[in-house]
Formats: structure tokens, sequence, C-alpha cells
């Protein structure tokens, strides 16, 4: 049994049951930072004594989450221990502030992070993929509708067109980040204090862009929680589609690609067997993040202002989707950076199953300036024959549909011959977005250019925060 001041005995399974403590080891650190931030703030403000500034930051520095006695969450069991060593006095660390602003903050503090290094980790996953299609800009493959073959084009433009969806995936994230990036600290319980704190000056020390101004807001929020778990769960549905290309890929009935035996396994029971285990993984783990995001949401859903215990309850869903994205990018880097493509089968491929029967009706449209519906509707009815399309059958098929023979109008089986050729068929394809290799080589080139940009801008960010909470560290130092 625990004895609380005010409600009196409270018994361990209640106390199990109100506690954080294990998902809290995830902000800690971020904990240290707030409190000292605080600390720095009420001695500059006048409300705490140099000397009493210096103890609190003194017993704060080396303290290790081993070093934590009991408390309901880290936070209490931070201050317990500050106590322990201060004295009495140590209890003025909470002066002008509540849990509600401390935890919004420390949550915020160690998101900032993960977004941080998520981010590299997806820039060097575009990098993968744009090194890739720089090296096939001129595989020619076949491309997909429907999972039925559709029409040649490359592999360098099958790449970047998952490059062009995580470029995106990025942005989203980038822009989440402004949001995460702001502090509530300050808001006490929700009414803000009656002592006269400075939290610009908090949100300075602790590196932040801004604050959540509104301290009602600011403790109860938690939007940012779901707007992260929103652009990770689409980013995750973005690498759920790399991941099952992968594994279709790598069967037997495609045997376009094999994966890097580090990143397959084998069968407990057939020893021939070579399975796509990680890219299997990243595609379940897609509904695990999503699952993150619907438990969150369905949390915060209808919640009155302003703090509710409930939200307690968002934060492990956060970490959790959060670890499984970060792991995903790294394991689908490591897939993708050591892949051995079949380029021999694939271009094979590329020929089966029609795939340039929308260039040929293009080149009866272009050559005889028939319509392009009734050029469809002649490829159509030559695709049914099931054989390679001669200019007899096409003569024939056009003067019953068009009422002309195409080879009356110029249409001669050099034509055809190259209408059936899919280089010839990506060749032709050279518009803005097109797989042509020329246009594909212009897009790595302006790729390249976004991830450089996007390196930059998440440096600068990285730089932000880390000059902050170095200038912190040197400013309590001195203070003790």
């Amino acid at each position: 049994m625990f004895r609380d001041q005010r409600l009196g005995e409270i018994s361990q399974d209640v106390l199990d049951y109100l506690s954080s403590r294990a998902a809290d080891v995830r902000i800690f650190e971020a904990d240290l930072l707030v409190d000292k931030a605080h600390l720095i703030m009420l001695q500059e403000q006048g409300l705490i004594s140099l000397e009493i500034c210096s103890k609190i930051i003194a017993a704060l520095d080396g303290l290790k989450i081993s070093d934590l006695g009991e408390g309901e969450d880290v936070h209490e069991a931070i201050e317990s221990y500050v106590l322990s060593r201060v004295g009495p006095e140590g209890g003025r660390m909470h002066t002008g502030r509540s849990r509600n602003d401390e935890v919004a903050t420390c949550i915020r503090l160690a998101l900032r992070s993960e977004m941080l290094d998520l981010m590299d980790e997806l820039l060097s996953l575009v990098q993968t993929q744009v090194t890739l299609a720089e090296e096939h800009t001129d595989t020619i493959i076949p491309g997909f509708t429907h999972t039925q073959h559709a029409q040649p084009t490359t592999l360098a433009h099958h790449l970047l067109a998952h490059v062009d969806a995580l470029l995106r995936d990025l942005e989203r994230i980038e822009d989440a980040y402004k949001r995460v990036n702001l502090s509530p600290l300050g808001a006490a319980a929700f009414a803000s204090t009656g002592f006269a704190i400075d939290r610009f000056r908090t949100c300075q020390l602790l590196g932040f862009d801004g604050l959540v101004e509104n301290s009602m807001d600011a403790v109860s929020t938690r939007d940012f929680v779901l707007e992260a778990l929103a652009a990770l769960s689409i980013l995750m549905i973005d690498l759920s589609r790399m991941a099952e290309e992968l594994i279709l890929w790598s069967t037997s009935e495609f045997g376009y690609l094999e994966l890097d035996n580090l990143f397959a396994s084998t069968s407990s029971i057939m020893p021939q067997k070579k399975n796509p285990d990680t890219a299997e993984l990243a595609r379940g783990k897609t509904g695990s993040v999503i699952g993150s995001l619907v438990s969150a949401m369905t949390i915060c859903k209808a919640l009155p202002l302003s703090y509710n215990r409930d939200l307690q309850e968002v934060t492990p869903h956060l970490w959790r989707g959060m670890d499984w994205a970060r792991s995903t990018v790294r394991i689908l880097d490591g897939c993708m950076s050591t892949l051995k493509f079949n380029t021999k089968e694939m271009e094979a491929a590329s020929k089966a199953g029609f795939t340039t029967a929308t260039e040929l009706a293009d080149s009866l449209v272009r050559s005889t300036g028939m319509p392009f519906r009734t050029a469809h509707r002649i490829v159509g009815r030559i695709a049914a024959l099931g054989q390679r399309p001669n200019m007899t059958d096409l003569d024939r098929i056009a003067l019953e549909i068009a009422g002309f023979r195409p080879s009356e109008r110029g249409f001669c089986a050099e034509m055809l011959d190259l209408a059936l050729d899919p280089r010839s068929n990506v060749a032709l394809r050279a518009n803005t977005g097109g797989p042509a290799p020329s246009v594909c080589k212009h897009m790595i080139e302006r790729r390249y250019a976004q991830i450089s940009g996007m390196a930059e801008r998440l440096e600068k960010r990285r730089k932000q925060v880390e000059t902050a909470l170095l200038k912190l560290k040197e400013f309590s130092a001195s203070l003790r």
C-alpha cells in the first residue's frame, strides 16, 4: 500500500495501473533537459536563488535512470531523487510548472530527435534508390497495371516512381516537424501560473522554434503525435509497395531480382527455400504502424479540454510506430543496396503480354490519321489473335473496322516492327516524366538536387537543436 497525502492509501495494483514508468524511459533524457532549462529560467527571473539552482542542477548532472527509485512516472521519480539529495529546497524545481506541461514538452523533445534521425535514414534510402536508377536508365522492364503486363518502361523510371513517393513522405515529415518543435513549457496545469516566468527563455534554451501559445491547448493537444503517426503511416504504405514488389519480383514466376542472403531466410523443413522475410515483415509492420495511428486517434477522440489522463496511453503508440517505421526504412535501404537484378529476364518479359499494343495503336493514328478509338479497336482485335501481329492481319482487320488498309496510307512493315519493339517504345516516350532514358537522366539530376537541398535543411535543423542544447549544457555547468 502507498499513502497519498490527500487520498490516503492506494493499492499497488492501482499504482501499477496508473504508472507510465515503462514508457518514460524514452523521455528520461528529455526530462533532464527540461528541468535544467526551467531551473535556469527560474533563477534568471529571481524565483529561486542561485545557490538552490546550483544544488539542483548538480543533483541532476550525471543522474541515470537506474538511479531512480519508485514513483508513478519518471518526472515524479526525478523530483524525489533531487529531494533526497538537496532536501526540501529541491522542491523549488517544480515552481511555476505542472507535470502536464512538463510531459508535453518532454514528448516533443524526444519526438523531435527521432524525426531528425528518421529523415536522415529516409534520405539514405532515397539516395540508394536514385543511385540504382542512375545505373539502369537503359534497362527495359515490363510496366504493370492491375498486376498485368501493360507497357514497356525502364527500371530507372520504375525506381524513380518510388523515389518521388518517398520524397513526398520526407516533405510530410519535414512539415510535421515544424509543429512538433514548439514549446508548451510554462503552460503549467492548463491555466498558466501566477509566477512571473519567461516561456520564451525556456523555448530558446531547449532549441524550439516557438511556443504553443495558448496554455490550455499546450497541455491538452496531441495533434502533433497524430500528425507524426499519420506521416509515418503514409510512409509505411509507400514502403509496403516497395516490399511487395521485392517479394513478387523475387519469386520463380517473376525472377527479376534476388535478395542478398542478409535479408532473406530459409525454411525450417525445405532447404531449397530463400524467403524474403524482411520484405514480408516490412509489409506486415505497415499494419502495425497504421494500428498505432488508429489507436492514438481513438484515444484522443472526444476528449474535453483540457488535460485528461487518457493521453498517457497515446505516447506508447507513438514510440512503437516510430520504432517500426525507422527500422523498416533501414532494412529496406539494406535490401535495395544489395539487390541483384536479372536484367535479361526483365527485358525478355517486357515483350510478353503484347505490352507494345498501345504504341501500335499510337503509330496507326500518327501514320494514317485514324481516330485513336478506332486504332484501339483494331489493335484489340489483333491482340485477341494471340500471335505476333503481321501486316496481313493488320490490313484485314483495319479494313473491317476502319474501312481502309493501313498499308495504303503509308504504314509499312518497318513501322510495325518499330511499334512492336519495347526499346523503341520507351525511347519515343520522351515527354516530361516519361521513361525515355534521356528523360530519366534529367529526373535523376533533379532528384539528386532535391536530396542535397533536403540534406542541407535537415543539417540546419539538427545544428540549431545541437547548438541550443550545447549552450544549455554549458550554461547549467556554469551555475554549479
